[in-house]
């Protein structure tokens, strides 16, 4: 069975940027999609389109095929207090080169990477991590099945299905919750997951 839209895939990778690892599929852990959705980055889904379980892939994608340029209007300076929880800054989760997800404009959840602290302000980096880089992907296509009716309605591990709670749920003011799950209302329009994190991996949108 070959990769076509519809069809459970599931591929062992490794990623390099800039001659480093920068994400791997854990042995016997590969990442597992439904060809066509619109899961993974377009140009890794048409490098796998047509391949059958043990076939090899090698590509390259350049940031415009991948995760964009680095766009300046997505660095935004939020005042210290979007990171307050019960009248107290967060200080903790403040740190140089951490992600924090939080809320948008639109209510939805982006991930944003601190680039600054000062006194009273923090500059979020709301850029996808590997937006200007060129992605290097190898591996191998492990197994390809047929979706099922219900994967294919709920997704395979029910992201199709609404959030039952969650910082979508928030009203007004900021959202917040424990361990940095959701942190502000941010004003950048990120551009979604970060790289390697949740069930997929750095083929990801």
């Amino acid at each position: 069975m070959k990769a076509e839209n519809n069809k459970v895939v599931a591929v062992s990778y490794k990623l390099e940027v800039e001659g480093k690892i920068a994400d791997q599929s854990a042995p016997g852990k590969p990442l597992e999609y439904i060809h066509g959705t619109g899961m993974l980055l377009p140009k890794f889904e048409a490098a796998v389109e047509g391949k059958e379980p043990g076939e090899g892939f090698d590509f390259v994608l350049s940031p415009e095929d991948g995760y964009g340029v680095h766009d300046p209007r997505y660095i935004v300076e939020l005042p210290k207090t979007a990171f307050a929880i019960e009248g107290k800054v967060r200080e903790d989760l403040l740190v140089v080169g951490r992600t924090i997800p939080m809320l948008n404009q639109a209510g939805q959840v982006v991930q944003g990477t601190v680039a600054e602290v000062t006194e009273d302000k923090v500059k979020m980096d709301f850029n996808h991590p590997m937006a200007g880089k060129t992605l290097h992907f190898t591996g191998q296509v492990e197994s390809v099945r047929s979706a099922t009716d219900k994967e294919l309605t709920e997704g395979l591990h029910g992201e199709y299905l609404p959030p039952e709670e969650g910082c979508g749920g928030c009203h007004g003011g900021d959202c917040h919750k424990e361990d940095g799950e959701c942190c502000g209302k941010g004003k950048g329009e990120g551009k979604g997951e970060g790289c390697g994190s949740g069930k997929e991996g750095c083929g990801c949108k």
